[in-house]
């Protein structure tokens, strides 16, 4: 069939049911819900047998869906109706929810289901909620109803239900004196990623996002506590709650520590090195051993990495090294695994050139002691999505175990023309080709798990439930491997080979002069999409790569 996808952004669940749609056939093309004009005109283009709407913010108008079949995904349960839909479950601490594939209609939400599904709720933010379980009810559900209508034998029915009201501020206000810490992560977990709770920090009204739970530290409810790196401690009725990360009135998401400078006042509580802490608290870099294998989270927000974090996972990496192991396994975070540089505290930065600069460099460190590591094999375990130079940064381990439903974009062209680095020039060739490299660059469509490594570029995609119990016996069976001592020694022989050939700095050096003119030159390109990228900037247009209908070859079908 020919599905138009009408979304508000190509967020990852419109990525990953593109990739889920395409893989089964279908022919599929994407228009932004930009006003209602345009949605007729994509409607007249491509001409679909089905419009599938994985996430609006408005209606479709009436124009298109009283002659189309419309589908929209909705973050809910069988007669579910209304904004807010995860937000509510997850403050009134539901435990289980799900998603509906409803028909488009006057009354919002009340159209015929055509199917839906359902996932058990966990304790996690919104944001990680959506990315991993609610997707994944998502995907079953849309794929039996694209089954459903390519069937021509389904009538959907209509479920009874009640419209609840959107989620105001007033319903997600915080009372830090006499809430209890499991109350408040609930609200603030119920708001991440949009649109955060109104609150203030030293005196300054703020919204607050990226929580976690303290399970020692207490203080005066209400306090503020201490900091570790980049987070805040704030005392609640019964304990404490980290937040990480702030957005001040007409600002952008930064770290709590960024955002706030008078956080500096506050006493530091620090961590005792690496080592995993036994309770639980705010912890963005975690060391753990097992049967001969270290593993090394990096739990960055959004899977952003900033030129300190960079350098302090490097100073972590180099430290894991002289650890007693034969494998260090890098696990990223639980919702990605990294997303390259940070852009938005290079937006905030005085000099975002030269912030982009510090970035990159740190960033570059951290990949190059990846690939000169000889004391241990390396593997990356990509468990969560991964984003641009994230991709590269994985790929600088000797093996990449990625999860099957993850999402790749491994490319830069997105953000204003950029061309990269993360030795990607070093480590992609030889794995794809010279033609399979310019193509996974030029792409710019996100990639699945299963494509990555028929590409090569990847090793191994493993199921989703149990990755990481997977990926733990996989690596202490390589630790215990009997050859361990060869496979080092043959790893160093190839690095030095490598090197004799073209040395890494010789990689870097191209890679970052190309950057310098993305940072430095006339072209203000990247400056321009970082900008919009990180102040949310409402889409204008839907680029040309994902508006398939919108290409000048494109023919009107028969």
């Amino acid at each position: 069939m020919r599905i138009l996808f009408l979304t508000h952004s190509f967020n990852s669940l419109a990525q990953r049911l593109y990739c889920e749609l395409t893989a089964l056939g279908h022919q599929v093309s994407i228009e932004f819900d930009i006003s209602d004009s345009v949605t007729e005109e994509a409607v007249a283009l491509f001409k679909p047998d089905l419009l599938l709407a994985p996430f609006l913010k408005r209606a479709i108008p009436e124009s298109v869906w009283s002659r189309h079949l419309c589908l929209i995904v909705h973050p809910g349960v069988p007669g579910d109706r209304g904004p807010s839909a995860l937000d509510w479950a997850i403050q009134r601490g539901f435990k289980e929810w799900g998603v509906t594939v409803l028909q488009a209609e006057a009354e919002m939400d009340a159209g015929p289901v055509w199917a839906s599904a359902s996932f058990p709720m966990v304790p996690t933010r919104k944001a990680s909620l959506y990315r991993n379980r609610m997707t994944e009810a998502a995907v079953r559900a849309v794929l039996l109803a694209v089954e459903r209508v390519e069937s021509g034998q389904f009538t959907p029915e209509r479920v009874p239900g009640a419209a609840h009201a959107l989620m105001q501020q007033g319903d997600r206000r915080i009372d830090w004196a006499h809430e209890s810490s499991a109350v408040v992560l609930a609200k603030l977990n119920a708001a991440d990623g949009f649109p955060g709770v109104a609150d203030e920090l030293f005196g300054q009204p703020c919204h607050l996002f990226d929580a976690w739970p303290e399970a020692t530290l207490k203080g005066q409810p209400g306090r503020l506590i201490g900091r570790r790196e980049t987070a805040i401690l704030r005392a609640t009725a019964d304990g404490a709650v980290w937040v990480g990360h702030v957005k001040r009135p007409g600002g952008i998401k930064l770290p709590a520590t960024r955002a706030f400078p008078e956080a500096a006042e506050l006493p530091e509580l620090p961590l005792d090195g690496w080592w995993k802490a036994p309770v639980p608290t705010w912890q963005d870099i975690a060391y753990e051993e097992a049967a001969g294998v270290g593993f090394l989270s990096f739990e960055f927000y959004n899977g952003a990495m900033s030129t300190a974090q960079c350098r302090r996972l490097t100073e972590a990496f180099r430290w894991a090294t002289t650890q007693p192991t034969t494998v260090i396994v890098l696990r990223g975070g639980s919702d990605f695994w990294s997303n390259g540089i940070h852009l938005n505290t290079i937006e905030a930065a005085e000099s975002p050139a030269d912030e982009s600069w510090a970035n990159i460099n740190a960033i570059d460190d951290l990949a190059e002691a990846i690939l000169r590591c000889e004391s241990q094999l390396t593997v990356a375990a990509v468990g969560g999505n991964t984003g641009a130079g994230g991709c590269f940064l994985a790929r600088a381990a000797d093996h990449v175990w990625v999860r099957d439903g993850v999402m790749l974009n491994p490319h830069y062209k997105n953000m204003g023309n950029l061309f990269g680095s993360e030795f990607w020039t070093y480590l992609l060739p030889p794995r794809v080709g010279d033609e399979g490299a310019r193509d996974i660059m030029r792409h710019r469509l996100p990639m699945t798990g299963p494509e990555a490594v028929r590409r090569g570029f990847y090793d191994i995609c493993l199921p989703g439930p149990g990755f990481n119990v997977d990926v733990a016996r996989r690596a202490a069976e390589l630790a215990a491997a009997p050859d361990m001592a060869q496979q080092l020694a043959a790893k160093t022989a190839r690095r030095a080979a490598d090197e004799a050939v073209k040395p890494l700095a010789a990689y870097r050096a191209a890679e970052l002069a190309e950057m310098r003119r993305n940072f430095y030159g006339f072209d203000p390109s990247y400056h321009v999409a970082r900008y919009h990228f990180v102040s949310r900037s409402p889409h204008s247009w839907t680029p040309r790569h994902l508006a398939r209908h919108r290409d000048l070859d494109w023919k009107i079908p028969e």
